[in-house]
């Protein structure tokens, strides 16, 4: 077994402990001051993620929700617009952010079930110098989506939207929380993704299993107003050397490992499929994220079986109208996955 804390935790990959590796990394960080640009071991975190995002420069934050917002601001000026989709973390679960403190209009186009946006509803939602209207600055994509699953985007659509924004001078910005569960998956390396983005976010403290942060990735001359924005928003870290040092051990360790927790998703996945009264879209498991739902059968709340699951010390979050999310990470094994399949049958019934 492989539980955090005595549970098996399915409630997200945010839930992970930071490794051995990491901790011992963290004692021995050398510090300075970041505001002051002088952490020597932030500055390392900074020059690794741009290297191996295939960016000039990168800035270290706390977190994807100050990752986005930042770069949303440094696009985008106030009354200018994003064009992103209706199933978007940026616009679902970042509290408004973009529009409340940088006044910026977001245009949602409804996602497609696979996380894409359809190309010809992006292109036409453009808009130019009309005085009535907000211009156009970006396009915000996610990669791996969340909300439709944990699907890959394709390389050919990502070299489409970059075409696209091309053609009407945008920028390309992506929500790259799980980007190297994305990679992992389409067995390339992550800047064959990147390639076609101007500015990208990925999360260090999810499958990558650092306690704390995430990092924007871009130009210099992005970079250097996106710092200043994490500054204006409150994110500047003074020695953040301490946290950094666990996401250089995530950049260099934690990556190639996440294809064991695509392999326990599929089996996860696999395994609530055979069960009466569940309804999941096996090819919407790509990576490390589930959703199914319960068919009217089942007569039991979503509720009542998080709390049976609970009983077995089995954490979980049960959604709106009974639909679930599991998500597989390394304080999940094979065994675990077992353990999950065999509670969640008996917590099913009546």
């Amino acid at each position: 077994m492989n539980m955090l804390n005595g549970y098996i935790d399915l409630r997200s990959d945010t839930v992970t402990q930071p490794t051995p590796e990491m901790r011992e990394a963290m004692t021995r960080a050398e510090l300075g001051d970041d505001v002051f640009g002088d952490d020597p071991t932030v500055n390392r975190l900074e020059e690794q993620a741009a290297v191996k995002l295939g960016k000039e420069a990168a800035v270290f934050v706390t977190s994807g929700t100050l990752g986005n917002l930042a770069s949303l601001l440094t696009h985008c000026r106030r009354g200018e617009e994003v064009i992103l989709g209706d199933q978007a973390h940026i616009f679902r679960y970042e509290a408004g952010g973009s529009s409340a403190l940088g006044g910026i209009a977001q245009f949602q186009i409804p996602n497609n079930p696979d996380g894409t946006l359809p190309l010809d509803r992006v292109e036409a939602a453009i808009r130019g110098d009309d005085q009535h209207e907000a211009r156009t600055k970006l396009i915000a994509l996610e990669n791996t989506h969340n909300r439709c699953g944990g699907t890959v985007l394709p390389l050919s659509y990502l070299k489409q939207v970059r075409e696209l924004a091309k053609r009407h001078n945008l920028k390309v910005h992506l929500d790259g929380a799980r980007i190297f569960n994305a990679a992992v998956a389409l067995g390339v390396d992550v800047q064959e993704i990147t390639q076609y983005v101007d500015s990208v976010t990925f999360c260090l403290s999810k499958g990558l299993s650092a306690p704390v942060g995430s990092v924007i990735c871009g130009s210099p001359e992005f970079i250097a107003q996106a710092r200043r924005y994490r500054k204006m928003l409150g994110g500047g870290m003074r020695q953040a050397g301490v946290l950094a040092a666990a996401g250089i051990v995530a950049l260099e360790k934690m990556i190639e490992r996440l294809a064991e927790d695509h392999v326990n998703a599929r089996r996860l996945a696999e395994g609530l499929a055979d069960m009466p009264g569940v309804t999941i879209d096996l090819e919407r498991v790509q990576t490390n994220i589930i959703y199914f739902d319960l068919t009217p059968q089942v007569k039991v709340t979503g509720e009542a079986i998080a709390q049976r699951m609970l009983e077995h010390h089995i954490k979980i979050l049960p959604g709106p109208a009974r639909r679930f999310r599991f998500v597989t990470h390394v304080g999940v094994d094979h065994r675990d996955v077992e353990q999950v399949l065999l509670a969640f049958n008996a917590a099913l019934k009546d």
